[in-house]
């Protein structure tokens, strides 16, 4: 039996669905794109011009969950299926977009480079237990026009595992559709094996941007899969209580759902966020609260009732350092996520509010994510039945150290974890050097980036990649791209 945490009862659930389907109706969002606003127009929702405010009907809503895929698949580079986004599966993704690095000879925070970037694209694709890349971290050695796009690019060159990525602007969306459509060859080829994830996010409270609603229907044209990212804050952008801020994260999400759909029926669509709660004591967004991850798990369920695949930013931490909080907050939030059968799990590496990343704590995460992957297995019975055999071998020999039962089941019921985590006794871990985790898990990085190996991406792809990666710099007045990425 697979174990299955829920927050939300069949009655609180819908009338949380009823509450924000009736504020898109009769509050609407304001949306800053005169295009999305006509065709919204056209299916017979309400528009109030002076305010760039739309009220939404019930038969939109009702059209938009009727098309919206309940699952959709994801493709590494080479096209290999990795991911089923349904049901209960759960999969782990790096968290986004970090601002800083946490430098682990210095152990302060810094500007991340393109030799950072390439060094996590290495690592985390031998990180068995996160099964996708993120854009991780904003290398500050490149123009800010190229950041979006040139991280991609990175991903696809360095990596082989599929892309969660995003743009912070309409003009990029070109570039990283070019750069997708490199790797597959046809449109028709990257609308059957989707290679990446955009997140486009709405703003709190009930707003669209002209960049995120149009970064929407970008990919509904091409059938690129979108994770919703509605970021309500409880007690700031959004009512205190958790079930006022799932209202709020409902309505948001819907009304980015019906524009992917109306766009393009179909289109593959994830139901995610990053809310919080906002902690008035320091003006903070705290994602390692117990109550963000409630609300994140609580979403989840509503998403599952609404016939739609589920993510969310969850297991990260707050901490500014690989301490003790990192590992509280992220573990905490990644079992939760899994039990809870959230579908895309954004947070691995993530530290400081979303805002920096530590390839270090990457490591010990892919520990936290193997631990929750094997929890959600459950307990079932082994040729447990009947148990008598068993345990008169137990009898005889006085151990099961080598029963043919035990050399059978050993490494599907117990789950070894690497080096970075310390299960010897005292007197051989004082032995082998007494280290602490920082330093366990900096040399499980170092290593694991030495084991590198090229993807098997053909080198005409490659030369593409970086020949549309080298015009999108000259058309911002680069000379170059860094020397780190070869």
């Amino acid at each position: 039996m697979r174990p299955v945490v829920k927050f939300l009862g069949d009655e609180l659930a819908e009338n949380i669905i009823a509450e924000a389907r009736s504020i898109l109706c009769k509050l609407g969002m304001e949306i800053h794109n005169a295009g999305i606003v006509s065709t919204l127009a056209d299916h017979g929702a309400k528009v109030d011009t002076g305010k760039n405010r739309v009220c939404l009907t019930d038969a939109i809503i009702d059209q938009a969950l009727k098309t919206a895929p309940e699952s959709f698949k994801l493709y590494d580079v080479l096209g290999r299926q990795t991911h089923n986004l349904s049901g209960y599966n759960v999969y782990f993704t790096p968290g986004s977009a970090a601002i800083n690095v946490l430098d682990n000879d210095t152990n302060k925070i810094r500007t991340p480079t393109t030799a950072d970037y390439v060094k996590y694209a290495k690592l985390v694709g031998r990180l068995d237990n996160i099964a996708s890349q993120s854009t991780a971290l904003i290398p500050g050695d490149v123009h800010q026009n190229i950041s979006d796009s040139y991280r991609l690019y990175l991903s696809l060159m360095f990596g082989t595992k599929p892309v969660v990525t995003g743009t912070f602007t309409i003009d990029a969306f070109n570039i990283m559709r070019d750069l997708q459509l490199a790797v597959r060859g046809t449109k028709e080829e990257l609308k059957a094996k989707p290679l990446t994830i955009f997140s486009c996010c709405p703003t709190a409270p009930l707003k669209w941007s002209d960049v995120t609603s149009q970064n929407v229907v970008d990919c509904a044209r091409h059938f690129i899969p979108v994770e919703y990212i509605s970021m309500p804050l409880a007690g700031f952008v959004a009512p205190v209580t958790l079930v006022g801020t799932l209202v709020q994260h409902t309505a948001e999400t819907l009304s980015g759902v019906v524009i992917s759909q109306l766009t393009n029926p179909g289109t593959p669509v994830l139901y995610g966020g990053s809310p919080a709660i906002f902690d008035v004591r320091y003006e903070t967004t705290p994602m390692g609260a117990v109550e963000t991850m409630m609300v994140d798990c609580a979403y989840n369920e509503i998403g599952k009732r609404l016939g739609l695949p589920t993510q969310a930013y969850i297991s990260l931490s707050d901490a500014k350092q690989l301490d003790a909080q990192a590992g509280l907050e992220s573990s905490m939030g990644a079992t939760l996520a899994a039990l809870a059968g959230i579908n895309n799990i954004s947070g691995p590496g993530m530290l400081d509010f979303e805002s920096c990343i530590s390839l270090e704590k990457l490591v010990l995460d892919n520990e936290i994510c193997a631990m929750t992957l094997r929890l959600v297995r459950g307990i079932e019975p082994k040729e447990d039945f009947p148990a008598l055999p068993r345990f008169e071998e137990l009898l005889q020999d006085q151990h099961l150290l080598i029963s043919k039962h035990t050399r059978r089941y050993l490494k599907e019921e117990h789950y070894f974890p690497g080096p970075a985590i310390d299960r010897a006794n005292r007197s051989r871990w004082q032995e082998e050097g007494a280290l602490s985790l920082r330093t366990r898990a900096h040399r499980e990085v170092e290593r694991l980036v030495a084991a590198y190996e090229p993807s098997s991406l053909p080198d005409d792809v490659k030369r593409e990649l970086t020949t549309l990666m080298e015009k999108e710099a000259d058309r911002w007045g680069m000379d170059g791209l860094p020397h780190a990425n070869r």
